[in-house]
């Protein structure tokens, strides 16, 4: 079930949160930079920020399975460009289609709000996600290159299926 995300939710979202940058950040980023006890109070933090945000700003979104939160999603409209600013499945439900549902649920709630163009950035060495996006019509940054250790992509929304 995707619902929007509620501040009860906090602790389970930083969790996986932190549980997710793991998986593609070990060995690559010294470890205080996604893990430990200040590393997560400052998620945590961030994520409270983005919950409590009005609607007309973006939305937090969690996948439930259970009464457990096994993902989620947040997306941020600010000077006129709406970014996917978040989307983090917990690893050990990788590949039973939550992430999918939460990017679904995502296109749904920009084609409602009339947002015709979304953009992002995934970590450079985040095959994984990068391989989700493109499957899902996120393209490049025309320019080429990552914007430091980040690469850009865009997604053309386009209209709900038939309209």
């Amino acid at each position: 079930m995707i619902r929007t995300a509620r501040a009860s939710d906090l602790d389970a979202i930083a969790a996986l949160h932190t549980r997710a940058r793991a998986t593609y950040y070990r060995g690559r980023v010294p470890e205080q930079a996604y893990a430990g006890e200040t590393e997560l109070a400052r998620t945590r933090e961030g994520w409270s920020r983005a919950v409590a945000r009005p609607a007309a700003q973006g939305r937090v979104l969690c996948a439930e399975r259970e009464g457990e939160v096994i993902g989620v999603a947040a997306y941020l409209t600010a000077d006129g460009v709406t970014t996917l600013t978040q989307l983090h499945v917990d690893p050990g439900h990788w590949r039973r289609g939550t992430g999918a549902a939460l990017h679904a649920a995502c296109l749904a709630g920009w084609r409602r709000a009339g947002i015709e163009r979304v953009r992002l950035e995934v970590y450079e060495h985040n095959l994984r996600a990068q391989a989700f996006y493109a499957s899902r019509g996120w393209r490049p940054e025309p320019d080429g290159g990552p914007a430091g250790s980040h690469r850009t992509l865009w997604l053309e929304v386009g209209p709900a299926s038939g309209e």
